[in-house]
């Protein structure tokens, strides 16, 4: 019995219709559906065909077009459409006033045409109406405005009918139609703030492109680059610079720069290097002397200021220049006039002055070893060289320079710098700074045979302990450990990480080679590439 009367009621089920959609039920599921398709890209061409496809599915649309205004042209066009081809929506252009979606855009009001076959204002433009009874469709088509401003038109097709309210159509769509506007609102912000960084970043590429960096030196490092942007500012300029920094750091090499940067670049640039002249000698170096000044003064000589007439000085190691020498330079760059040596008559010059030391300049005139007025004289524009522990990322670059440099010099063909080399070049912490580096490279140059610069062939202070934060190897078990891992190293290197290929080159099995890199602690994943 139980059986019996479910059956009859699933037979009555088959045959009842559905209870009819409330049509505000309707309209809440479409709006849902569609803000849910604009959440998904601001990109207009993205979501345009779903949007049309969900309205058709709810409203019964027949045909709908997404047109937009070309503020550039004043073209209307169809920017997305459902139930048209594309032949059809290539076909759908229009201007403002021409026809119902062009009158629409001009005015900015909706409209609604009940049936199209009675109203001369409807161009069917697309054809897709031809062959179809006219009569029966409804067209309604309503602006999309941002503020006042009216930026495209939404349009239906739908077949009309005396139960349908096409009023309550065109509340719908203008609502839908504020949708679009807000997304076409987002876009068009989302492509003026992607134009504005193209914009940024091609300015920032012109400013890099455009800053300054000296041929005759080395390096791209941050703190380097600050170096390069004062050369560039005081270079054109007749100003006193002081060029700071460790030994080694290339004080000449900037000093370079800023001669053959400035517009005295074809005059003469003179170097005096204080440290390596005595006292006795300095001043008459700097200044000349007359004939017969002292014994050996067998005739006049110029001295360097004369000599650079027009030019530049540069004055390495300053600071050990003696007290009377001081005063004597003192005077020429404020005066810019000097005597020679046992003369009397005065010498007048034109000469830019660029000095250069590694010393404490402030403590040596707490301790009364440098005249401050002096200081102040020659500190008008100083520039502060980092030294190379300061400047890593510029190991390898100078590195190669130097080698390849030696190589050519020596005619010797060095291919590449070995993994264990690199790796005791950057962990060392370069006391000597660049000069340092230069010294280590073409040592390694002239030791090399195999093309190849490796760890072994680098001054032993890179080597030990205290240099490179290895333990230094002093037993045979040890050093030939290490010189297994640094082959490992290397054929792992040059396989890109592939233990296999590694171990065929290596000439030993791949367990071998998997033990031995286990042993030492190596992961091949470091070499791979992309890795």
């Amino acid at each position: 019995m139980v059986l019996r009367i479910c059956f009859i009621g699933y037979a009555m089920a088959r045959k009842m219709k559905p209870p009819p959609v409330n049509r505000e039920v309707q309209e809440l599921t479409l709006l849902f559906e569609i803000s849910q398709t604009l959440d998904r890209s601001i990109d207009l061409r993205d979501v345009a065909g779903p949007m049309l496809s969900a309205m058709a599915k709810h409203m019964g649309m027949l045909r709908g077009t997404l047109t937009l205004l070309d503020r550039t042209t004043g073209e209307i066009f169809i920017e997305a459409a459902h139930g048209l081809s594309t032949s059809q929506q290539e076909r759908g252009r229009y201007r403002k006033g021409e026809g119902v979606t062009g009158k629409v855009v001009e005015t900015g009001r909706p409209a609604v045409v009940p049936r199209i076959s009675e109203d001369p204002l409807f161009l069917n433009r697309t054809g897709a109406r031809k062959g179809l009874r006219k009569k029966d469709i409804s067209f309604i088509c309503v602006p999309i405005k941002l503020g006042n401003e009216v930026i495209g038109a939404l349009s239906a097709d739908r077949l009309f009918s005396d139960e349908v309210s096409l009023k309550e159509d065109v509340r719908l769509m203008s609502i839908i139609a504020s949708m679009i506007a807000q997304a076409v609102r987002l876009r068009r912000a989302a492509q003026e703030e992607r134009q504005r960084l193209l914009e940024e970043n091609l300015r920032l590429q012109e400013v890099l492109r455009d800053r300054f960096h000296p041929s005759n030196i080395i390096g791209n490092a941050k703190n380097m680059q600050v170096v390069y942007d004062l050369i560039a500012q005081v270079s054109k300029s007749d100003t006193s610079v002081l060029i700071r920094g460790e030994s080694g750091t290339g004080k000449e090499l900037v000093a370079h720069a800023l001669h053959y940067n400035s517009h005295r670049a074809s005059k003469p640039f003179i170097k005096v290097n204080c440290a390596a002249l005595p006292e006795t000698v300095l001043e008459s170096e700097l200044f000349g002397h007359e004939k017969g000044a002292f014994t050996t003064a067998v005739s006049q000589r110029k001295g360097r200021f004369e000599l650079a007439h027009g030019g530049t000085i540069f004055l390495d190691e300053v600071g050990d220049f003696s007290p009377a020498t001081q005063i004597k330079l003192l005077r020429v760059l404020q005066e810019r006039e000097f005597e020679r040596v046992g003369g009397t008559a005065t010498i007048k010059v034109d000469v830019r002055v660029i000095t250069a030391t590694n010393r404490n300049l402030e403590k040596m005139i707490e301790e009364g070893d440098f005249r401050q007025d002096l200081y102040y004289r020659l500190n008008v524009f100083p520039i502060h060289i980092p030294p190379l522990r300061e400047r890593k990322t510029d190991i390898l670059l100078l590195a190669d320079f130097f080698v390849e440099k030696y190589g050519k010099a020596n005619h010797k063909s060095i291919r590449r710098i070995s993994t264990p080399a690199i790796d005791m070049l950057m962990a060392y912490h370069w006391p000597g700074n660049v000069r340092e580096l230069e010294n280590c490279a073409e040592r390694a140059v002239l030791l090399s045979e195999d093309g190849v610069i490796h760890g072994h062939h680098l001054p032993p202070t890179l080597q030990t302990a205290e240099a490179s934060g290895t333990v230094h190897a002093d037993t045979l078990d040890a050093t030939l450990d290490n010189m297994e891992r640094e082959l490992i190293l290397d054929a792992l290197k040059s396989s890109r990480g592939n233990m296999a290929k590694a171990a065929r080159a290596l000439g030993v099995t791949e367990r071998i080679m998997g033990l031995r890199v286990n042993k030492h602690g190596i992961d091949p994943k470091r070499f791979r590439t992309g890795a």
